[in-house]
């Protein structure tokens, strides 16, 4: 027979109950380092001595009748009142300590909530120290986690990084140093594989910003439906699957950074309007969500598509053009530097073989003027793909001409070319379109998609010549 059915089935033993009550909450008000109490609004009605001292206040009226929120910031109180479920264990850290609490409801006699009860308890209680050990523990594996992703967020580029001494790449590490210093929109043009995103984290790495996140996001790499999500983030339940906890989008995560968008010109007109919206007001609107967030993020864009041509074709919002090209850096091809091909290809082997673990290569000079023929439509991309290429398919220590001359077969067939038999048209066509195809998988590292847009037509297409070409 439990306490509670005794009591009723002797009623003459209500004098012990009544005696009981008070003794209990004695011993309770002993063992615990605090009690608070709140109504139905969730606003202080009541707190004990204990609790009153350790919030730094002396005089409980002035805590009477304020939102429990206000005095302890972490507090569930108004979860308990709202649900009118109790929090039976829970851990609350307050400044410097960690303290095990329940929180209950209080019901009047109709059983409706009338309000809740705090019971905060320190961790004096030895069989509560493992609980709270590995609650410390989980906060320094956070605090940790925390850290590296700031630390992987940071720039792994600086201006260093842009290899090169031809009056073309001086010009370009001269305007990037200058962008670095001003707080303008960057937007960065060139094709594809001419190291954007790379000079993207050298102006970053160089500016006022550099210890803050540098988030990079490539607006042609994502679905179209998604877009919003990845650009502004989502509130919970804002559409089928998304996560119940919400999510931050790339803006959030770049407060007080800088914000890489890279093919900006790929974007959705409707994704466009907003975009524009967010670099002039500096704030955005989660998907699902009526909160609007407050940032502070520099944009730097980037495309290797023809902007005129696409303002003209109505693919690209005329403001929004206005409102990324302040200030413009226009990345040379690689066959308009071949003055410093020498100096790419020596880094690229060097960090080939820190990749691979295998001997550090080099180039003779046949080599070297070999590759300084070819018209590099991949740009350093291509070149770093030719090389890699290279290394893994020959022996030789130092790479020369003929190491060149299957991976680069346009090249192959130009250097024979008078002498060349004259093949039927079948096979000279099916020749140049796996030449293509080749370069053009070569420069998109092996990516279909990009390979596609490069050569100008659908993937569906791309993957039906790879097929009768056996290129799989």
């Amino acid at each position: 027979m439990d306490l509670m059915h005794w009591f009723t089935e002797n009623p003459g033993a209500g004098g012990l109950r009544h005696l009981a009550i008070p003794k209990l909450l004695e011993r309770l008000d002993a063992l615990c380092e605090g009690t608070i109490a709140v109504d139905t609004e969730a606003r202080i009605v009541w707190c004990n001595d204990k609790y009153l001292q350790m919030l730094g206040y002396s005089d409980p009226q002035s805590l009477l009748g304020r939102d429990v929120e206000e005095i302890i910031p972490n507090s569930l109180m108004r979860q308990v009142v709202k649900s009118g479920e109790p929090i039976l264990l829970d851990l609350m850290a307050f400044g410097s300590e960690t303290f095990v609490v329940s929180r209950l409801p209080l019901t009047g006699p109709d059983g409706k909530v009338i309000g809740a009860v705090g019971i905060c308890l320190y961790d004096k209680l030895h069989h509560l120290k493992p609980l709270l050990g590995k609650f410390s523990q989980l906060q320094d594996e956070l605090a940790e986690t925390r850290r590296l992703l700031v630390q992987d967020r940071r720039p792994r580029y600086t201006l260093a990084s842009y290899v090169g001494n031809s009056p073309a790449s001086l010009d370009v590490k001269r305007q990037a140093r200058r962008a670095a210093q001003l707080g303008s929109t960057v937007l960065l043009l060139g094709e594809t594989g001419t190291g954007k995103e790379l000079l993207a984290q050298a102006i970053h790495a160089s500016s006022a910003r550099a210890s803050q996140p540098f988030i990079a996001v490539n607006a042609a790499a994502i679905p179209e439906a998604l877009l919003e999500s990845e650009f502004f983030g989502a509130a919970p339940g804002a559409y089928t699957g998304a996560d119940k906890r919400g999510r931050d989008g790339k803006f959030k995560l770049a407060h007080g950074g800088t914000l890489f968008l890279d093919e900006v010109g790929d974007m959705p007109l409707q994704i466009q309007a907003k975009l524009l919206r967010v670099l002039q007001e500096q704030e955005v609107e989660p998907l699902g969500s009526n909160k609007v967030i407050k940032v502070d993020v520099r944009i730097i864009a980037a495309t290797s598509i023809d902007l005129v041509q696409a303002l003209a074709q109505g693919r690209l919002r005329r403001d929004l053009y206005y409102r990324l090209n302040v200030l413009s850096i226009t990345l040379p091809p690689l066959r308009e530097r071949i003055a410093d091909l020498e100096a790419l290809c020596e880094g690229a082997l060097e960090q080939i073989a820190e990749r691979t673990g295998m001997a550090r290569r080099e180039l003779t000079p046949g080599a070297l003027q070999r590759l300084g023929g070819y018209d590099w439509p991949g740009n350093v991309r291509e070149l770093r793909n030719v090389l890699e290429k290279a290394v893994l398919h020959s022996d030789n220590r130092r790479l020369v001409a003929d190491d060149f001359d299957t991976i680069l077969p346009r090249l192959a067939a130009a250097r024979t070319g008078a002498s060349a038999v004259v093949q039927p048209l079948a096979q000279a066509v099916a020749a140049a379109e796996r030449g293509a195809i080749e370069a053009a998988l070569a420069a998109a590292g092996g990516k279909k998609t990009e390979a596609a847009r490069l050569l100008g037509i659908s993937r569906a297409t791309l993957y039906e010549k790879m097929a009768l070409l056996q290129l799989f």
